[in-house]
């Protein structure tokens, strides 16, 4: 192994890559086939590449085996967080402790997945994106660059609450195109587009798209006011 350093019960499986400097903690388990790339630090208690484990009445089409994860250059894992397969990580991602990213999900290069935080299966995150603590990303959404999503955010995909079998053919995530933010403790309801530098209030309700540059508050979220002019990305 090139350059590695390696903690105590590290099991690392079949055909696995890794660049130069890397930093492995303890108890950490690394499945078949995943790479890493490299100055990558993965700390204790740590699980990369993790097959998903379906329930028997999950509406998740059955798949035997997923591709590896891969991780790039300059990442960090923190304790006792999970990647699961086929998850790309791009170069200087950072994911702190507790964090949990599911299958066929992307993180763009210099995004911070903060902690507890999950991002579930088939979501798409852009880069220099900030997930702060506990937020939670649900499955089949996309999240475009430099947003900022605070604390405690709760996405959803599913407008009829786990009853009848319509519901299988309208699941959507939610979209939060460049530059858009959400505040603490905001719910975004499913198939709901957050446009370009759309910003909603801490504790507000998303019940409907969010106009581009527009501020949005309450429950029912309805627009306050435009985004001030030294707020937006451009200007940043």
């Amino acid at each position: 192994m090139n350059n590695i350093s390696k903690g105590l019960n590290v099991i690392i499986g079949e055909n696995v890559f890794f660049g130069e400097n890397v930093t492995i903690g303890n108890n950490v388990i690394i499945y078949d086939g995943v790479q890493i790339g490299n100055n990558t630090m993965i700390q204790d208690n740590v699980v990369i590449g993790k097959q998903p484990a379906r329930a028997k009445n999950s509406i998740l089409p059955e798949v035997k085996k997923l591709p590896p994860t891969i991780i790039g250059n300059g990442v960090t894992v923190g304790t006792s967080s999970i990647i699961y397969a086929n998850a790309t990580l791009a170069d200087d991602v950072f994911v702190a402790d507790l964090a949990t990213i599911r299958e066929r999900v992307t993180i763009g290069e210099k995004t911070i997945v903060g902690r507890g935080v999950a991002v579930e299966n088939d979501c798409k995150v852009g880069s220099y994106c900030k997930l702060e603590t506990n937020s939670y990303i649900t499955a089949y959404s996309t999240i475009e660059d430099y947003v900022f999503i605070a604390p405690c955010v709760v996405t959803t995909n599913d407008n009829y609450m786990a009853r009848s079998k319509e519901r299988y053919e309208h699941f959507k995530g939610i979209t939060i195109k460049t530059g858009g933010r959400i505040g603490a403790n905001a719910t975004i309801l499913p198939g709901k587009v957050i446009n370009e530098d759309g910003a909603v209030a801490a504790g507000s309700v998303v019940t409907k798209d969010v106009e581009k540059e527009s501020i949005v508050a309450g429950v029912p979220a309805r627009s306050l006011r435009q985004v001030p002019e030294a707020q937006l990305l451009k200007n940043q």
